[in-house]
């Protein structure tokens, strides 16, 4: 399953990472194809499209091929400028039909993991960035890191709370992030939540800003989904 995400995922990326390079040559990465770094590693399948997936990174042919005929292809990094480029020119992702922008949020009462009780309602002043998702959800997996990095890039930063609500209990989560580090404060048992919200599809994000209204929302995963999320989390912090 894991895979057939990130191919439907690697199919609607790279026709723009081909638009954005016209010097790329047409012929396009598979499964059988060979791909290296720059530093002469070879990279799996699906290590190298999630690489690419995260904007940072793009392919292009040496126009040679291994000793089994196999074409051979060099993963390298984007600069800053060139990612944005890439990210930006795609569609802004399609908004949650649960959580319109402008609408006021609600807000609701939660304790996480490690015991920290919220109520949302209460919570003015504050930017709320909210991740409705599940253990077996393949692209809540897949995205997991790279909100873990947007985290980090605001961990000096006290105005911004992240909440990750998931439907499972609360054994399994802690068994899942044994592996899999996630810097959300997780909420367990949520099904109760998503039903009151009327979350029907995963992941949902939801931004919201310091008066309390929906500043931007998504369900699904798109390469760019973690830079809007981004994008809107640093505008709400500017904003009066």
């Amino acid at each position: 399953m894991k895979k057939s995400i990130l191919s439907l995922l690697f199919l609607l990326f790279i026709n723009f990472g081909y638009a954005q390079n016209k010097s790329v040559s047409n012929l396009q990465p598979d499964e059988k194809s060979i791909v290296k770094g720059e530093d002469g590693k070879l990279y799996s399948f699906d290590d190298w499209k999630l690489m690419w997936f995260s904007g940072r990174y793009s392919v292009k042919s040496t126009n040679t091929t291994d000793s089994n005929g196999k074409p051979e292809f060099l993963l390298y990094k984007l600069t800053e400028d060139q990612t944005k480029a890439m990210l930006f020119s795609m569609p802004k992702p399609n908004e949650s039909l649960s959580f319109p922008a402008g609408k006021l949020f609600k807000g609701f009462k939660v304790t996480d993991l490690n015991g920290n009780h919220y109520d949302l309602s209460e919570m003015k002043n504050k930017i709320i960035v909210l991740n409705f998702w599940f253990i077996n959800c393949p692209p809540c997996k897949i995205e997991i890191p790279f909100l873990n990095e947007m985290v980090d890039s605001y961990k000096t930063d006290n105005n911004i709370v992240f909440l990750a609500v998931a439907l499972d209990d609360k054994n399994k989560l802690q068994e899942f992030l044994k592996n899999n580090p996630y810097k959300y404060s997780i909420i367990d048992n949520g099904r109760a939540i998503s039903n009151q919200q009327t979350v029907n599809s995963y992941p949902t994000h939801v931004v919201i800003d310091k008066t309390g209204k929906i500043k931007f929302s998504t369900n699904g995963l798109a390469a760019n989904t973690v830079l809007w999320i981004k994008k809107s989390i640093d505008e709400a912090l500017v904003a009066n």
